[in-house]
């Protein structure tokens, strides 16, 4: 029996564990846009994600699985627009 191909465009789930708001397990990250001990800026399969505290550590991430780590004392999680699951144009980040 033959098998058909996986097309490389395959939606993956976006799932996130917050464990103690000190461990963050993510799932469906496509992209890191930028991160410091304060703010971590993701995109997801549902958009962008904003994840704000203090001592904020990426432990681990692999976009071709789509998961992440965070470590930290976390704030806040916000997500953003819902449309925008890529990256910003070099104007776009200019006025963020």
């Amino acid at each position: 029996m033959k098998q058909q191909a996986q097309p490389q465009n395959i939606k993956r789930h976006h799932n996130l564990i917050l464990e103690d708001r000190s461990t963050l397990s993510l799932s469906g990250v496509t992209e890191v846009d930028c991160f410091d001990e304060r703010i971590i800026r993701i995109f997801t399969e549902l958009g962008e994600l904003t994840i704000k505290g203090r001592k904020l550590h990426v432990d681990g991430v692999s976009l071709e699985s789509g998961d992440m780590k965070i470590s930290g004392d976390i704030w806040s999680l916000h997500y953003g627009d819902r449309d925008k699951t890529g990256a910003l144009s070099a104007f776009g980040k200019l006025f963020r």
